[in-house]
């Protein structure tokens, strides 16, 4: 399953009326087979600009960010039951870059970058190469002078 950032504007409401709205959002994911790997909770903050949702004019939000597992054909299911709940005044759902490992080590970074395996790897590409952007004078051109001689 692909994973996907389900970002949320909730509307404003006591904690216990936002627990119950999470709690729903969630059930909603779980019930489609998806995982929730985290939720973050960015805070209760002004909107930059005033929002209007299922006929009411919005100045603040709670903003929360959750990372999911799911198939990618529920995530239009999903969009469409969260365009429906009047608690949530605005979602979008992004697909998460995968994150790539690196191994690396201490000794490895803390060398100077000559004497790096991707730098040496660079040097070796580049000596091979041909510098296309220095012109040499070639004394051969049908000229009877050098233009450039005093």
């Amino acid at each position: 399953m692909p994973s996907y950032e389900l970002a949320l504007m909730l509307r404003a409401m006591p904690k216990p009326e936002l627990k119950t709205t999470l709690k729903r959002i969630s059930e909603a994911i779980f019930d489609r087979g998806g995982i929730i790997r985290n939720i973050d909770n960015l805070g209760f903050r002004e909107i930059p600009y005033k929002t209007s949702a299922h006929g009411l004019v919005h100045r603040q939000a709670n903003y929360f960010v959750f990372k999911i597992d799911t198939a990618t054909k529920t995530v239009a299911d999903l969009k469409e039951e969260y365009s429906r709940d009047v608690d949530i005044i605005r979602q979008r759902v992004f697909k998460a870059s995968s994150d790539c490992e690196h191994n690396c080590t201490l000794e490895k970074e803390l060398l100077p970058p000559a004497y790096r395996d991707e730098v040496q790897k660079m040097i070796e590409i580049g000596k091979t190469q041909v510098n296309k952007f220095t012109y040499k004078f070639k004394y051969n051109s049908g000229l009877d002078y050098y233009p450039f001689q005093k």
